[in-house]
């Protein structure tokens, strides 16, 4: 077992750096012996084989809110929010997640990125991801990161067949991008893009070196992303470029000159190699690994972050800060809360990773968990070994199988008297009296306690109702902020919210309270509408009513549960916000009722 111990080694390179000189071409190396395309790609070896080399340090990089966003629905920004949470987390202090990147354009990216800020964490730190546009990293900079990554193309399928360029001209366009990010302040991250397919020595190693003396000039350093763009990478002894990711580490930090701390390994997962070869990056120089949460990312993913984590442990023997057992929140979140389906036999977070249904392995479980166990899964992940269900399970191996299966942790574990587990263990002892003698499936399993024990799962209606509260909430916060409803002058206020009812069509009804509970603006509603609302006068007080009691309550945004209007009789909710003044002083209450089927139509034609 190879131990990595941070600090531990000595450089033990040999410096045989040289200057390299770009090689222009006309026609574009396309490598057509390695990928004749027409084929399976294949594996070349040259047979010279590299020493492992570790750097003095380790550590993991995350691009769950860029990469991971590419291959799945966009998350909220609260979402983001939450899941960087539980990157520190699992991370720890120490920053063994280093950094992690975000986009930087919509509002949405923008909310997330100030409220992640607000939370004033060392790590991971948080950096930007943007186009090689000069404006962008003003961008950058306003937004208070340090860092951003820019897509550099080095491969010639990029330069020649999507760029349209030549290799010179790309040089030339890439180094006038970086010389715009220093002169902004901000380190660039160079994202060599499809470098399993560049000419490493011909075009990736002179850029390098270029930037190195480029970010030298300019009193910075350059940081350096190696993409795996399309997983062709091999960790193999003897392989040759450019698909030896030993090679191709080696070629930055010896030749080009690039110190380890300054490349990131970042892996696609085609060709079921994503993290052995991140593990191979960081034993040939490499400092940093890219990955993203559960390794969603375009394609075929990325590395995972939790299987880096595991990984990373394994290299050093040391946790170094980092808490295993936030894989599992993780886990939970995605299923509980984002809604996000996760294969069953997933390593470290599927549902049955650690369970065991073949007989003589569940007998070998029976005599000591150590048989069959990876290890403590109970300590190190939060998730005890369970085993296949049977007529000798009882209620205790049921609610064991359902805590298990499920991931479910403090009060909302199941408890062996819970009637559920009762209802399901009679239907098992049911089965066997009737002759039967296989275990029970997890599927069966999972179909009765949808049916003894609903509480478990979260139904389609639930996670569109979710996204209808975050639509609401998101509404409001952009309504209320504005300096017409801040004013408490109703009349500047009606010309506002007869604005936002005309282009949010799903809005049935908007009003202003006071703090006293007296509404303020006269009723602004659909026009079809307007007649049914003729009942309400000004004289109502509604300071006893949810909506108006939760805001001033909590100073935050409130969204009701789901009501039959009585003057239209659609299914609406009401969300509400408290109104500040310039000095922060709660001075009113904003309010609308939405029509539930129109808000959700309006989402899905987003």
């Amino acid at each position: 077992m190879v131990v990595m111990k941070r600090g531990s080694f000595l450089d033990t390179r040999t410096k045989r750096r040289m200057r390299f000189q770009l090689q222009d071409v006309d026609e574009p190396n396309l490598f057509r012996d390695v990928f004749p395309y027409e084929e399976v790609c294949r594996i070349e070896f040259d047979h010279k084989v590299e020493l492992i080399d570790p750097p003095e340090e380790i550590f993991i990089t995350d691009t769950t809110f860029r990469d991971g966003q590419q291959a799945r629905p966009p998350y909220t920004a609260q979402q983001i929010v939450d899941l960087y949470d539980l990157l520190h987390k699992l991370g720890g202090p120490n920053g063994v997640i280093r950094q992690s990147e975000f986009f930087l354009y919509s509002d949405k990216d923008k909310e997330a990125v100030h409220k992640c800020l607000e939370k004033g964490y060392r790590y991971p730190e948080i950096t930007g991801w943007i186009r090689a546009d000069k404006g962008d990293f003003k961008l950058v900079r306003e937004m208070g990161l340090k860092e951003t990554g820019i897509l550099t193309s080095v491969s010639d399928y990029h330069i020649f067949l999507k760029l349209g360029k030549n290799r010179r001209s790309a040089l030339i366009d890439y180094l006038r991008v970086v010389d715009e990010a220093l002169a902004e302040g901000v380190k660039p991250r160079c994202h060599f893009e499809d470098i399993t397919r560049a000419d490493i020595y011909g075009f990736v190693v002179p850029l390098a070196q270029e930037l190195m003396r480029l970010a030298k000039e300019g009193g910075m350093t350059v940081k350096i992303r190696l993409c795996d763009t399309l997983g062709l990478g091999v960790p193999y002894p003897g392989a040759a470029l450019p698909r030896s990711v030993p090679k191709l580490v080696s070629a930055l930090v010896d030749d080009a000159g690039i110190p380890p701390e300054e490349i990131e390994w970042h892996g696609h997962n085609d060709f079921h190699k994503v993290l052995i070869n991140s593990t191979t990056a960081w034993l040939y120089g490499c400092s940093a690994s890219n990955g993203s949460l559960l390794g969603f990312g375009e394609r075929t993913g990325n590395a995972p972050i939790e299987g880096l984590i595991i990984e990373y442990i394994s290299l050093t023997g040391d946790q170094n800060g980092v808490d295993t057992t936030v894989i599992t929140e993780i886990r939970n979140y995605y299923e509980r809360v984002i809604g996000e389906h996760i294969a069953k036999n997933y390593p470290f977070v599927g549902a049955e990773f650690n369970t065991t249904r073949a007989g003589i392995h569940a007998d070998g479980i029976l005599k000591n968990e150590e048989i069959y166990n990876i290890f403590n899964t109970s300590k190190i992940l939060n998730r005890p070994l369970t085993v296949a269900i049977n007529d000798k399970s009882g209620t205790s191996g049921i609610a064991q199988w359902l805590n298990s299966y499920f991931v479910l942790t403090g009060e909302e574990r199941v408890d062996k008297r819970h009637p559920g587990a009762a209802k399901i263990n009679k239907w098992i002892k049911d089965e066997y009296a009737q002759g039967r003698t296989t275990d029970v499936s997890s599927e069966e399993m999972v179909k009765k306690a949808r049916k003894y024990l609903p509480e478990l799962f979260i139904s389609d209606f639930d996670l569109i109702k979710q996204r209808a509260y975050e639509m609401a909430a998101h509404l409001i916060e952009e309504v209320v902020d504005d300096p017409a409803i801040r004013s408490m002058d109703p009349a500047r206020q009606e010309v506002l919210l007869e604005k936002v009812e005309q282009e949010n069509p799903f809005i049935q009804f908007l009003y202003v309270t006071d703090v006293k509970g007296h509404k303020i603006t006269r009723n602004v509603t659909r026009p079809e509408d307007r007649a049914k609302y003729e009942q309400i006068g000004s004289d109502i007080n509604y300071s006893n009513r949810e909506w108006f009691i939760e805001p001033l309550k909590t100073g935050k945004v409130h969204v009701t549960n789901f009501y039959t209007s009585m003057f239209t009789g659609a299914l609406c909710i009401t969300v509400s916000a408290p109104i500040r003044n310039k000095d922060e002083e709660m001075v009113g209450i904003l309010g609308m009722d939405l029509r539930f089927e129109e808000l959700i139509k309006a989402e899905d034609l987003t």
